[in-house]
């Protein structure tokens, strides 16, 4: 009886099963709900493959993107099991009207899986992809691209995240307008089918970026055990011009390139011939290798380590190139070198490589119309300048040249659309040192350039070394500054139309007598000096201005002074930037009497690349055939007359020829110098004059008292 009251106190198993059901509150219900019917779905899309959805894919997709999407064969799509599985064969999606290509996308088979969770997170991450013949013809133009569809953004193309990939047959045709670029690059091999997941995908292809046309070849390698997502060779070589650059290395996917690890070898005729399929404007080089670890970071792409040679020159340092805007590069470098080659900072400012590689040094002058030219001629490439920005500081410790005593150069160039500065330019020499600041300004036509280059005190002595000149005696130094502004998109034009003044100042210091006595054509000094062995004693000069002003290309003596112990010597003329002619004459006036001087010009004519000089001038011509006259109507000391030089010049005032003041300025402080040393003149005279007039009254009074004493004592005799 107790058995059967127990029993029938419990509940049955069909009463349990009802108590928990009740139990759950409504909202539980409904998570379970959807799970299940999530659940349900996921499987019938997992067993049937989502084929059924064939028909709503090609139509949700066509009213989407706006464009025909087909799908002709085999469609898969469903979750496999938290990944978006998607097959499709002979599919297609056609371009808008306005493409160069008709199909956006046409292949034979695409199978793809994406990460279903990268995806809720805003991340398109394909785990594998695999294409087999397929046509892609992307475009990107001014204010519109084929693969946004109804987005109005307009940014260059990037491929997804492809962790591995295995493509057979494939072509991408891709024109980007705004960074003018047309490639059309075959991928995989062309005569595989079905691949699956192949361990190699070689790559090939042509195209033009800037105007420059360059091939590429490579392969990107999945090696086996890395299948599952792990690293993925990458050999690539891009041939532009006579120029090769081969980038190697790993990265952590087929298309990831976040956090690659590549090496790149660069080597060609001319650096420039490179960067030029980027739009990139640098300096011409001769010929070059160069090598450097290459990391891309996000928009940057970083080049450390580097490392080559460019002609003679040896080259280090790291270069960053960043992508602004996506329109504009930037470049941030800082790069040396140990010791660079005068010829190889020849092509910077516009010299033909080529000619300096074949004749050195006189590779720098052409001739036009017979005319030797020197100044370089290379335009400026000023458009090119729009499409990036720059800073970029470079530093040089040695400098080969041969004759000049350069060192220590740095150049620090920013570029800021169109905007070209070098502050400075700067080099030691000869113990001083050059400091430019050189602004380019490209945003107008024609450019405009302003030079303001500062000469320090240079040693001449040093200087005179460096040509092989014995410098005993020369302790003189020389500071100067230029400040000129042209007009021009070359070098020759741009100085060929300058203004403005050019200055080099002479302070005190001391010369070799010979060379003073041959400025003054002094042979009897120079003679004299010779015999009594004292060439070689040091000539002292006072002050000195080498100074002209510029304009519209035609620099003018304004002045040419040098005053010095025994001599001034006065020079006249000009030069031309444009026809790059000399036409200046150099004299020397002598304070000291000479018996025997030419005491005529020494004129410096031809051109730059061409000077000379004609120490037998129209002057000493007219003197010799006025000695010959004499010497003839008269007497043999006639001849000789006629080079006599009584030495009459004076000293002169130093102030404003140290101050670099022009030839009207230096003349009216010499006219001042001598109406003060004429005053004071007359003052003495005027002193010196009361004085013997004082002195002879007082001589006449005491004559007069002598005279009256005498007198006196002649009639005091007389009284006796």
């Amino acid at each position: 009886m107790a058995e059967q009251t127990a029993t029938a106190a419990e509940p049955s198993a069909r009463e349990i099963k009802h108590d928990w059901r009740e139990s759950l509150t409504w909202p539980v219900k409904l998570l379970l709900g959807i799970l299940l019917a999530i659940f349900l779905a996921w499987l019938v899309l997992f067993i049937t493959k989502g084929r059924f959805l064939k028909d709503s894919f090609v139509g949700i997709a066509s009213d989407y993107t706006e464009r025909q999407v087909r799908v002709g064969g085999d469609f898969n799509l469903y979750l496999n099991p938290f990944h978006i599985q998607f097959l499709a064969e002979d599919i297609s999606i056609s371009n808008p009207a306005w493409a160069k290509d008709r199909q956006l996308f046409d292949a034979d088979r695409v199978a793809l899986q994406l990460n279903l969770w990268r995806l809720i997170f805003g991340q398109q991450r394909f785990n594998y992809l695999e294409l087999e013949g397929a046509e892609i013809g992307l475009e990107r133009q001014a204010t519109r691209n084929t693969w946004t569809f109804r987005s109005d953004s307009n940014e260059p193309f990037e491929l997804p995240d492809i962790v591995r990939a295995a493509i057979a047959g494939t072509r991408i045709h891709y024109v980007d307008a705004p960074l003018m670029l047309d490639t059309d690059i075959r991928v995989g091999d062309i005569a595989a089918a079905r691949s699956v997941l192949q361990p190699r995908i070689p790559f090939d292809g042509d195209g033009t970026s800037h105007g420059a046309r360059f091939t590429v070849k490579g392969a990107l390698t999945s090696p086996n055990e890395t299948l599952a997502g792990g690293s993925n060779k990458l050999d690539m070589t891009i041939n532009v011009g006579d120029s090769r650059v081969d980038i190697a290395g790993t990265l952590p996917g087929a298309t990831v390139l976040e956090g690659a690890r590549l090496t790149l070898a660069a080597r060609g005729g001319n650096l420039n011939t490179p960067f030029s399929l980027l739009g990139v404007v640098i300096p011409d080089t001769r010929d070059f290798r160069v090598t450097s670890k290459l990391t891309p970071v996000g928009d940057e792409w970083r080049f450390t380590d580097i490392d080559g040679r460019f002609g003679d020159s040896d080259l280090n340092g790291r270069m960053t190139i960043t992508m602004r805007d996506r329109q504009r590069l930037f470049i941030d470098a800082d790069l040396a070198s140990n010791s660079l080659d005068i010829l190889d900072a020849g092509p910077w400012i516009g010299y033909s490589p080529d000619r300096l590689d074949a004749m050195g040094g006189k590779g720098a002058i052409t001739r036009e119309g017979g005319r030797p030219r020197i100044l370089p001629d290379a335009p400026l490439a000023s458009e090119n300048l729009g499409r990036f920005d720059a800073k970029v500081l470079y530093k040089a410790k040695a400098i080969r040249t041969g004759t000049i005593p350069i060192a220590n150069l740095e150049i620090d160039l920013g570029l800021d659309e169109k905007l070209l500065t070098l502050t400075p330019v700067a080099f030691d020499l000869a113990g001083g040192r050059v400091t430019g600041d050189i602004n380019l300004n490209a945003r107008q036509s024609p450019v405009v350039t302003d030079y303001d280059i500062r000469l320090s005190p240079v040693r001449l002595g040093r200087l005179l070394q460096g040509f092989d000149i014995e410098d005993s005696g020369t302790t003189g130094t020389v500071k100067g500054r230029l400040q000129l502004r042209g007009y021009g998109d070359t070098v020759r034009e741009s100085l060929g139309s300058s203004n403005g003044r050019i200055a080099m100042i002479l302070p005190e210091g001391t010369f070799w007598i010979r060379n003073t006595e041959l400025v003054e054509l002094d042979i009897f000094q120079y003679v004299t000096k010779a015999l009594a062995k004292q060439l070689k004693d040091p000539s002292q000069i006072r002050c000195g201005l080498l100074a002209f002003t510029v304009n519209k290309g035609t620099a003018a003596a304004d002045p040419i002074f040098i005053d010095t112990q025994r001599s001034v010597i006065r020079g006249t003329g000009s030069f031309n930037f444009a026809r790059e002619s000399l036409d200046v004459a150099i004299e020397a006036d002598s304070k000291k009497f000479s018996l025997f001087s030419a005491q005529s010009p020494i004129a410096v004519g031809g051109y730059f690349a061409e000077p000379k000089i004609n120490i037998v001038s129209p002057e000493l011509i007219k003197r010799g055939l006025v000695g010959v006259a004499a010497g003839a109507l008269v007497s043999p000391i006639g001849l000789i007359l006629a080079f006599v030089d009584p030495g009459e010049e004076k000293d002169t005032n130093c102030a404003p020829v140290l101050a670099g003041a022009r030839t009207a300025a230096v003349q009216a402080a010499d006219k001042a110098a001598e109406g003060k040393k004429t005053d004071a003149a007359k003052e003495a005279d005027k002193i010196k004059e009361g004085r013997e007039k004082a002195a002879k009254k007082a001589r006449k009074d005491a004559d007069e008292r002598a005279e009256d004493a005498r007198d006196a004592a002649k009639k005091a005799a007389r009284a006796n």
